[in-house]
């Protein structure tokens, strides 16, 4: 397994004074064709129940995954949906959205979730709004016969012999994305997955590769382009898998808006500003 980048998460705040931890990739230097990774995980509800009231976006896709409690999802193009604790969501905002999500915390574990911004060609930022989401059809998992369990969430994964068509298909840039436990002093393999960017998130827990690094929650690693992957925790550990092919494209960002020139910002401006975003 062949590292190139090791990226730390960091405290900040969104939404309505949300509490969270954040990759950002918005100079395209490390995360291409991804733009963010956020990842919301507390038992407080003081750090998330202001949530993200309604709010537009235009030029990205956005996928969350929950593994604790839940949000509702609420847009103008009518969806209207909880999403709770193994589920995923995506959506592709093309020339505009405008949504909101609310927290619905778990009583016990609180809530742990992730948000993960991905960059769309230059080409289809305009087109129509998509939305899909797994409520209706649980996300494709399988567990080895050593106890590790690889869940789907998007795009397709061959494990333990096993092809697992994700809980989400046609995200851009062909991005994948897995979520991997791994139990005590057990192992996952997986040969080189066909994307260039491969990126491996530390949610629970910690691992070891295998040249002996260890790396515990809140790193980011990223793969030098077709490598393996091999992994082992020594106390249970959860990892989010992130691929994609780079699009190599010029990134101009402001705020929710994500586009390919600055000209481009300011329309998206002017539109949100002109009420051609829509309405909840």
């Amino acid at each position: 397994m062949k590292i190139s980048k090791v990226l730390t998460a960091y405290a900040t705040q969104d939404g309505d004074g949300v509490n969270i931890r954040r990759i950002p990739g918005f100079d395209g230097k490390y995360l291409d064709p991804f733009l963010m990774i956020d990842e919301l995980k507390s038992d407080d509800k003081s750090d998330y129940m202001g949530g993200f009231p309604a709010h537009p976006h235009r030029g990205i896709e956005t996928f969350t995954y929950i593994l604790k409690g839940g949000f509702e999802h609420q847009d103008q193009m009518g969806n209207k949906e909880a999403i709770r604790a193994g589920d995923v969501q995506w959506m592709s905002t093309g020339k505009g959205v405008m949504h909101s999500e609310m927290p619905l915390a778990d009583e016990i574990d609180g809530l742990h979730g992730f948000q993960i911004w991905i960059n769309m060609p230059s080409d289809e930022k305009m087109r129509e709004p998509r939305y899909q989401d797994t409520t209706k059809n649980p996300v494709p998992s399988f567990t080895n016969d050593q106890g590790v369990t690889l869940k789907a969430l998007a795009g397709n994964w061959q494990f333990a012999d096993q092809l697992l068509k994700g809980g989400l298909q046609s995200l851009a840039a062909s991005a994948a994305l897995a979520d991997v436990h791994i139990p005590t002093e057990k192992s996952i393999q997986l040969a080189p997955l066909v994307q260039q960017k491969v990126m491996i998130y530390v949610h629970s827990g910690s691992i070891s590769t295998s040249d002996g690094q260890s790396f515990t929650t809140g790193k980011l690693i990223t793969l030098e382009p077709n490598s393996d992957i091999s992994l082992k925790s020594k106390e249970g550990a959860g990892v989010l898998i992130l691929a994609g092919q780079p699009l190599n494209q010029p990134i101009a960002h402001m705020g929710p808006f994500v586009m390919t020139t600055q000209d481009e910002i300011k329309q998206a401006v002017s539109d949100f500003q002109n009420g051609e975003f829509g309405k909840i």
